[in-house]
Formats: C-alpha cells, structure tokens, sequence
C-alpha cells in the first residue's frame, strides 16, 4: 500500500478493474432479485455540470449499496438527444446537429466514466439512433390504427424565431423560453395522443405511488385537474347555444355577461365583416396561452352586439370576447360570475358591467363584492328558489333541476388536455404519416420503418429544412401508389423520453420494440431526478407505460416505484454594475473573500486587479450567473471520490446543496485520514482473530458503535436516503477508531473490524480508494461484490450505559456507567469528571437526581 493517497492513479487503476472484469454488466440470469435503478438521462449539451454530478452520484450510491444487499442489479446510461438547443448549437457552429450531438456524447460519456458509475454500458443508446426510434414510429402507427392518435387544428404558442410550437411552460413572461420572442397564438393542425382517455386512472394510481414524494404527486394532480361540474346552454336567437362547463352552479343567479375565446368560432365569424373586432383578435393572437399569463395578463374584450338568454331566469345578459378565455380549455365560452370569480370581477370592473352577489358568507359576515369578488363557498341570496341554501346543497339542487328541464347535464371534466406531439422543426423522430389527397392521413406501413431523418442537414433558422427537401417529402401514397406527400413534422422531444426506461432492459433487440427483459427489470425500482420534471415527463412516461402495457409490451400499470427528486446545486453569485445598469457576472473561482473573525465573509475581491466586487446571493449554478463549477476541474485536481463524497454529504438529496470550497478540502481530508488509518492499521502487528467475550472495555465499546453505525448507515442509505447522515456517522466512526488506546485487549482485532466495516459502508460513495483500501484490509476480489455488513445485535448490548450529567438542568458531561448500576456509584462517578467538579466548586448542592439510563442533574446554589 502506498504511503500517500493519489487520486488519480487510485481511480484509473481501480476503472481499469472494473472494465476488464465487466463487473457491472446487469444478467437477467444473474443470482439475487433484480433492482432497477435509473437517474433521468442527460442531454448531451457536451458538459457535465455539478448537478449531473450530483444526480448521477445519488442514483450510483443507491445502485452500489442495493448490489451489496445480494440484489441483481441494472443501472444503465444513455442520451436524451434530439431536441431545439442542438439545431441553435448546429446554426452557430455551422455544423448538422447529428455531428454536434455525437461529439457531445463522446465527451459527456468520457466524464461519466471518469466519475466511477456503475453504469452497464452495453444497453447505451442515444435518442436519435435510428435503431431507437424506429420503435416509437412503429407503436404510433398502432395507435394511429387504435384511434389513439389524431390530427386537429388547435391554438398553439408558436415562436415566430425559432419556427415551432412551444409547449406552455416553454412561454416565460408571453416570450419563447429560448429565442426571447414574442409569442403568437396561431392555429394549426396538430397531431395529438388522447392521453384523456387515461386522466381518470392516471388520477386515481396516483394514490397507490407512495415510493413519490407528495409533492410530485399533489403537482400531477393538479396538472390532471378532474372537477364535477355542469355543462349547460344559454341559447342564442338565430344562432347556435353557447355551452359552457362550470364547476359553481350554486353562481349560476349571478352571471352577468359572458365571454368568449378570441377563436371561437362564433368570433372568428363575426371578425370577418368587423375590422376592428379582426384586429382585436389578432392582438390576442400576441402571447402565450399558459394559465398562468391570463391570469396576470391585463383583462381586455369587446362586446360582440348580441345576447345570450339565462337558461334559468329567461334574463339576456350581454357576450363579449375577452383576452383571458382560451378556446382549448373546456368549450371557448365562459359564464361569467363576476361577485365570485376574481378574473371575471376584473372584467367587469374595466367594462363597466353588473356585479350581483348571490353568494353570502355562511357566517353572516358583510362582503363587498363590489369591492372584490368573495370567492368562497358560503349561503345562497338573490337566487330565486334556491336562496337559502348552502352553496353545496345548491350545487346539487340546480344541477338536478337543469337536467329535469333538459337544460343541463352533469360532467366530469379535467385540466388535462390531449397531448399535442408535433413540433415543426428539424432535429427529432419524423411522425410515420403520409399525406395523400385522396386516401388522406396514411401510416407508414411497418415494414418501411424507420423513417429515417436525414443527417447531413444544417438548419438555417427558416423553419424546419424538411419541408423544402423534396427527397424527404416526396413519397408514394402506401394505399392507392399515387404522388403524395411525407410528414415533416417531428416528435415532440418528450416522446422519446417517455418510454427510454423500458428499452433499457432490451436495447440489442432489433426485431422488437421491447421482450420479456422488460417485465424481468420493470418497474424500475428507483427512479432520481429532478423536482423541475414532476409534472410533463413523469406524466407523460406514466401514460406511455400503460399504452405499452395495454399493447401487452408490459406487464406492469406504473413505471417508477419509487422516485427521488435532487435539489438543485446552488453556489455564491459576485457582479461589478456596467453604466448601463446591467451586471458582468464573475467565476467564484476569480473571487478572493476577505473573512471577519467568525468566518463570515466582510468583503470580496476580483484576484485579477484587487477591485471591490458585489456579493450576490446564493443561486442555483448557472451560465448566466457565471457561478458553476466546472466538475471535470474538480476531478482533475481532487479526484472523482471527493466529488463523489462532497455531493453526497454537503446536504440531504433533496434539499439545495451549497457549493463550498472548503467543503470540497474538508472531504478530501477525510479521504486521507482513512488512508492513513488503515495503513498504519496494516504496518502494524498482524490482527488476531476477535474474540468478542475477551475485549477490553474501550475495544468493546467502540465494536457496539461499529454495529450501532452499520444499523443507522444501513437505515439512511436503504430507507431513509439521508446519505449526508450516512457519511457523518462513518466519520464519527474513524473519529472513535482514532482512541482506541494500541494496548487495549483486543484492540488490533476490533481494529480490523471497524475498518472493514468504514470501507464496506463507504464503498457506494467513494468506491475507488475503499477499493484499494480493502484489498489492504488482507481481501481478494471487488469490495463492490462483498455483501453489506451485518450488525451484530450481540455487539450492541452494552455492559455499560451513558448518561448526561448536568448542573441545574445545563448539561456539563457525558459519563459511562456500569448497566444497572446503584444509585450511589452512579453519582459517586458524576462528582469526579473534572468538569462537573469545576461547576460544582463553591455551590452548595440542594438536590442530585439521578433518572436510571438518561442523567444526573446536581440542583445547586451558590453558598
């Protein structure tokens, strides 16, 4: 064993073993029961950042440790990787996005590899490979046949820079999330999934998932949105009803106008014939569609010169188009209730039009709706025969009375909208669809699959190259043989995501979309990624899972058995202000900090010219706040272990980590220490074999802390997934080792133990240097292939007990008794540890309570 630890040769040395022996290669034949464990696959953007490290690590400790339990393990790796930020990348470096994305993924697999995971490389793939996407082309073209897929005009944010649709969260403040332009609505044919045919058992298996954090399963939810409510119509003279859904028929008296979507088809009508109605929606037309924006946006409509009647008090009430009705959710027009809904309060307030309250606080309280809307359920007023009544008991009430007059219904309706697929640019999975004039939207047949997407291409920002590539286009309607016209639009990139977790398990089959590999793995047993992915890809990945199963490709209803959401890896901000009141933001790497004698950080300093610079706050690593840590800087100068033990113990898994350089040194110095103890451990007298009835009392108590640390790191890492607690408990571990007198009994033998035991509980974290550091310990074979330590319960029973000694209730000592022993002794060895005697000097002692097992407490007063 060497005398210095060195990362570097430690880690290549130890990677070299692991690849010759081939150790983490997942077999379905392989003894003990199969654990799954997946982390959300990277986009190759061609660098790892400290959240990769992060993310990565934590799904690599639990892999490691659920191979050490006798578990058959699979943790594969592959690439997210088509997507709108390779076709930007591709225009700025003037290069086809398949050649930037490839490149990317030689580095990013190098930087994994250099980080240790046990990752089975043989089941890699990336999303762009044709071999990969061939098979979501062909289960499309199953659904297609299934009446599961479909094309329809729909509303849709559409990024007049980057040429395609964005999805609503991909519309930040009314502007592409990418290009910073302003959004339009433009309606388009759109091909969709009827992931609504799934809402309700979507909704309901939610309550069974409880491997998911609460959160992620309050957000899916509420992104499903199911509410019971009525749809009813208000009838319109010479022209068709308006439907609306409501989810308030107890508000029902209180309706004062209504409104209509800027794309209904009723306004799309009457704009044509009325210029400035035609200009109005076109303004609407600006901006996104999301909840959130119409929501804050500001409340603008016109009245369109006709009214609607009340279906219950035979009353006209005037309709409007207004700016915050989306034609997508429920049916483009809304009944206004202005008393009780803020967003139609504001409205009403901007347009002058009635507020009437038909709801009272069921406490009999004042509110003025004219004021603001009182939005809570409460006593119905002003509301014909129903006045009286308790909001709910009304809800009831009117919705049986409209449906006995035939003017209503109940319905179930959902947040929830089918998901639209397509995406009009470049760089993804072509949709399998021919477009013939007289056979219409026709599937690729089967065995024509894949369509392959052509590689050779640069984008030029125009919209998507496809559609001006005759060679791509022109196709041969499969039906009649007639000219025809091939789809160019593309898979939304969620598409692909969806089902990669179940390919894993079958990646070398290229006769088949998945086998029974599949149900031998899933459903993946844990799951690591992040909070920013609990609603789109989670839900998304749920629904495709029960399309495969329903297709008999699965055996299983859900995917993630358990799931664990990082938090993100936040670090210190610095800035110097332009003139123009924009900022420069510096590296922390280029910061020197000037401390004040508590640690706390007085000032900063750029090291290149010794200037003042602004402290910021703590934020989430990024590009634009130039505070992230490059990892591959980090590995090359601590080593990947370091890595690897920093991240692990600098915060619980869920919670933010702080970046902290002395945190990173901290860990490394600890990394040394273990070093140091087991070779001086080695260098010394040879271990004799332990004999657990002849230990001296130090040796013996510090083997039950060995066995109480392999029950707690046990617990954190496999039930609790603390590993910070893990790590600390380890560290106290070496802490105790470190005095253990040389010349107790059984000492060297208790001393072998315990660092077995340090090396083996460690070995998930940092499993290169307890590599070395076990076939120092005198073993042959990969520490990663022993079994976890096993506490012994024998171990634990202690002939001795701890207990508190405090003075008037301030703990000042901690002193180890005989179990069982008397009162009298109990007290006698408080009063001589020397710093309860100095606390006792000059008192005089009222009372001395001795509670058996916990603490003695001496009550004194100065004499």
């Amino acid at each position: 064993m060497q005398e210095h630890y060195s990362p570097e040769q430690v880690e290549t040395e130890v990677q070299r073993r692991w690849d010759e022996t081939g150790c983490f290669r997942a077999r379905e034949d392989a003894a003990g029961e199969p654990f799954y464990c997946l982390s959300m696959f990277p986009y190759p953007s061609g660098k790892l950042h400290m959240g990769h490290v992060r993310n990565y690590t934590i799904g690599d400790v639990i892999a490691r440790f659920q191979r050490m339990q006798g578990r058959s393990v699979l943790q594969p790796m592959g690439w997210d990787a088509f997507g709108l930020p390779a076709e930007n990348a591709a225009m700025q470096n003037n290069v086809p996005p398949a050649t930037w994305t490839r490149q990317n993924i030689e580095q990013m697999r190098a930087q994994l590899q250099r980080l240790g995971f046990a990752y089975d490389w043989s089941r890699e793939f990336a999303t762009c490979d044709a071999d990969y996407y061939r098979w979501e082309q062909w289960l499309f073209v199953r659904l297609l046949k299934k009446g599961l897929v479909y094309r329809a005009r729909a509303t849709v944010n559409w990024d007049p820079v980057d040429q395609t649709v964005l999805a609503n969260e991909q519309v930040i403040e009314g502007r592409g999330w990418r290009s910073g332009a302003v959004v339009e609505r433009r309606e388009m044919p759109q091909w969709f999934l009827r992931i609504t045919d799934y809402a309700d058992e979507l909704l309901e298996a939610l309550d069974d998932l409880d491997g998911w954090p609460d959160q992620v399963r309050t957000m899916q939810r509420n992104w499903i949105g199911r509410s019971e409510g009525v749809e009813l119509e208000f009838a319109v003279d010479g022209g068709e009803p308006l439907t609306v859904f409501t989810t308030r028929p107890d508000t029902l008296f209180g309706v004062s106008y209504m409104a209509l979507a800027p794309e209904h088809p009723r306004v799309q009508e009457l704009a044509q014939n009325d210029a400035e109605l035609a200009a109005f929606v076109a303004e609407c037309g600006q901006g996104g569609v999301a909840e959130a924006d119409l929501a804050t946006m500001e409340k603008k409509g016109r009245a369109l010169g006709f009214t609607a009647r009340h279906p219950l008090t035979g009353e006209d009430v005037p309709v409007w188009v207004a700016n915050f009705v989306l034609m997508e959710y429920g049916t483009g027009a809304v009944m206004a209730v202005p008393a009780h809904d803020e967003r139609d309060h504001e409205f009403a307030t901007q347009y002058g039009l009635p507020i009437r309250q038909v709801i009272a606080p069921a406490d009999g309280g004042e509110c003025d709706v004219q004021a603001a809307a009182f939005t809570e359920a409460g006593v119905l007023v002003n509301s014909g025969d129903f006045t009286g009544q308790d909001s709910e008991a009304a809800k009831a009430a009117i919705a049986d009375h409209l449906e006995q007059a035939g003017l209503g219904r109940r319905r179930r309706n959902y947040r929830l909208r089918d998901w639209g697929i397509s995406r009009q640019r470049y760089w993804g999975c072509p949709i399998p669809v021919i477009h013939c004039d007289d056979c219409g939207a026709v599937p690729v047949p089967e065995e024509d699959l894949p369509v392959r997407l052509p590689e050779e291409v640069i984008p030029d920002g125009a919209g998507s190259p496809l559609a001006r590539m005759p060679e791509f286009f022109e196709a041969t309607c499969p039906q009649c043989g007639k000219p025809a016209r091939r789809e160019t639009d593309t898979f939304d990139t969620f598409f692909e995501s969806s089902w990669y977790f179940a390919r894993y398990a079958c990646a070398d089959n290229d006769t088949a979309m998945l086998d029974e590999r599949a149900d031998h793995w899933l459903p993946v047993d844990q799951y690591v990624g992040g909070i920013e992915h609990a609603v789109l890809h989670l839900l998304y990945a749920r629904f495709f899972h029960k399309l495969l199963r329903d297709e008999g490709l699965v055996g299983s209803d859900e995917p993630f058995t358990r799931l664990l959401t990082q938090g993100m890896v936040v670090a210190p901000t610095f800035y110097r202000e332009r003139g123009d009141g924009g900022k420069d933001w510096i590296n922390p790497v280029d910061v020197e900090l000037e401390r004040a004698e508590d640690g706390s950080v007085k000032a900063a300093r750029h090291r290149e010219d010794g200037q003042p610079v602004t402290i910021g706050g703590m934020e989430k690593m990024s590009k634009s706040k130039n505070n992230g840590v490059d990892p591959q800087a980090l590995i090359e100068r601590f080593g990947a272990d370091t890595a690897r033990l920093f991240t692990m113990f600098a915060a619980p898994p869920d919670l933010s980590l702080e970046w902290s350089d002395s945190g990173v040194e901290g860990a490394q110095r600890f990394i040394r220490r273990l070093w140091r103890a087991v070779r001086e451990h080695v260098g010394g007298a040879a271990a004799s074999p332990l004999d657990p009835e002849n230990l001296s009392e130090p040796a013996g108590d510090l083997r039950r802390k060995l066995h109480d640390t392999i029950a707690k790191v046990t617990d954190d890492i496999g039930r609790r997934q603390t590993f910070n607690t893990a790590v600390a408990a380890n560290m106290e571990l070496l802490n105790e080792l470190g005095r253990l007198p040389e010349d107790a009994e059984g000492a060297i033998a208790v001393r072998q133990e315990v660092l077995e035991g340090i090396v083996r509980m460690l070995a998930p974290i940092i499993p290169h240097v307890t590599q070395v550091l076990w076939e120092a310990l005198g073993h042959d074979g990969l520490v990663a292939d022993t079994r976890w330590p096993q506490v012994d319960e024998a171990a634990r029973q202690s002939a001795r007990e701890t207990l508190a000694v405090q003075v008037n209730g301030k703990r000042r000592a901690e002193i180890a008794v005989p179990a069982g022993a008397d009162r009298e002794s109990v007290e006698r060895i408080a009063r001589e540890d020397e710093n309860v005697q100095r606390h006792l000097e000059g008192q005089g002692i009222v009372k001395v309570i001795v509670v058996p097992g916990r603490l003695v407490n001496f009550v004194v007063k100065p004499q």
